[in-house]
């Protein structure tokens, strides 16, 4: 289990300040994470997203880079 990750500090956003978030930086800077259901992402995500649902998440966190401020929906 990677620990250090319940570590990292978490920050809340509104939908406000996540769009001024994301505006503010490449896409390259940061990770937007879906943890919806597939069927959900499909009717509408944030372009850009990953998708990895919440019951598969804990098998793929090799998937996201730690190195980057992840946004999580």
């Amino acid at each position: 289990m990677r620990w250090k990750q319940f570590l990292t500090p978490v920050k809340s956003f509104d939908t406000d300040q996540a769009r001024k978030y994301m505006a503010d930086k490449s896409s390259e800077e940061f990770t937007i994470l879906d943890v919806r259901q597939p069927r959900e992402y499909e009717a509408g995500h944030i372009p850009g997203a990953k998708l990895v649902p919440l019951p598969d998440l804990t098998e793929r966190l090799n998937e996201i880079d730690p190195q980057k401020p992840t946004m999580v929906y």
